[in-house]
This record gives structure tokens, C-alpha cells and sequence, in this order.
């Protein structure tokens, strides 16, 4: 066991040491001329000096060049509006994958629920016959109002919320229409509809 450890040891000791090789010609040998660079290459250098030339377009590179060149905003813009709606695709596909994890397992109940709200909303269509402000107004408030039997404290919910919404958008329209009659018809120089002008 000694002898092997001695064997290992020996050679990796002697790679750390550094000796310097100094080589001299033989005393016998003729001189040789110093080597130039270019002799020691495989591939030799042509000597001259090139320049580079392009070579002329064909009609097919032109006409691909010029097509290129045509269609490049529209493909930005595709671009764009795909990068655009690409997170609203994805939240969409989310949705509808969610829409379908919760109608495979339904709570029992559900479906004769949908059934009676999208009823409701068929009669609504039906009874709206000929005028189309009630065909927006009777399907949703007859549907709205199928579900707000079925699922009563999301109805006061939702009415709470969109009431205040009203509340506000009915504020402004009323500052805005106020503000426009300011502007229109209580001018300084409007004296046409005064009570004094007769």
C-alpha cells in the first residue's frame, strides 16, 4: 500500500514544479533563415487588393424588395393590435374555461334557473314587437327581473351599485346641461329673450 501511494504522489508533485527549456541549435547544423509568417500558413494570402462588387438586383428582388417595403405598416400594425388584444384573448379563454369548470359541476337547481330566465327574456323579446327602444329595454328588465326572484341578494346588490352609477352619471349630465345653457342663452349680449325688451 505504501508503494502505491508513493507512485501517485510522485508524478503529481513534479507537475507543480516549472522548469525553464532554453533549446540551442546543434553545433553541427547549418543556419537556417528565420521563418516569415506567411510561409507558416496552411492557406496562403492573395496578395492585390480586392474589392467587393454587388452584384445587380433581378426583377424578382426588386419587385420582393418593393413589396416588402408596401406592406411593412400594416404588418407594425398587425403587430400591435395582436399584442393588444392578446391579454384580453387569454382573460376571455379564461373565462370561458372557467364558465365551463363551473356548468360541468352546476349546483343543483342552476339549470332549471337558466331556463326560466332565458324564457323570460324570449317573452320580453316577444312582447316588444315594434318599437326598438322597447326591444332594448323589455328582454333585459324581464330577464333582470327572472333572476332577481332566483338569486335575490345579488339583485339588491346590483341595484344598489348601478343605482349610485345613475345617481352620478345623472349629476353630470345635469352640470353639463346647465353649463351649456349658461353659455347659450344667458350671454350678456343676448338681449333678445329679456323680460325688459319689449
Amino acid at each position: 500500500m505504501f508503494k502505491v501511494i508513493q507512485r501517485a504522489v510522485g508524478p503529481a508533485s513534479l507537475s507543480l514544479l516549472t522548469f525553464k527549456v532554453y533549446a540551442s541549435p546543434k553545433k553541427d547544423s547549418p543556419h537556417k533563415a528565420s521563418v516569415k509568417v506567411n510561409e507558416l500558413s496552411l492557406y496562403s494570402v492573395p496578395e492585390g487588393q480586392s474589392k467587393y462588387v454587388e452584384e445587380p438586383r433581378t426583377p424578382l428582388e426588386e419587385s420582393i424588395s418593393h413589396l416588402r417595403h408596401y406592406c411593412e405598416p400594416y404588418t407594425s400594425w398587425c403587430q400591435e393590435t395582436y399584442s393588444q388584444t392578446k391579454p384580453k384573448m387569454q382573460s376571455l379563454v379564461q373565462w370561458g374555461l372557467g364558465s365551463y369548470d363551473y356548468l360541468q359541476n352546476a349546483p343543483p337547481g342552476f339549470f332549471p334557473r337558466l331556463g326560466v330566465i332565458g324564457f323570460a327574456g324570449i317573452v320580453g323579446l316577444l312582447l316588444a314587437r315594434g318599437s326598438k327602444i322597447k326591444k332594448l329595454v323589455y328582454p333585459p328588465g324581464f330577464m333582470g327581473l327572472a333572476a332577481s326572484l332566483y338569486y335575490p341578494q345579488q339583485a339588491i346588490v346590483f341595484v344598489q351599485v348601478s343605482g349610485e352609477k345613475l345617481y352620478v352619471w345623472g349629476l353630470r349630465g345635469s352640470i353639463v346641461i346647465e353649463d351649456l345653457w349658461k353659455e347659450n342663452f344667458q350671454k350678456p349680449g343676448n338681449v333678445k329673450n329679456s323680460p325688459g325688451n319689449k
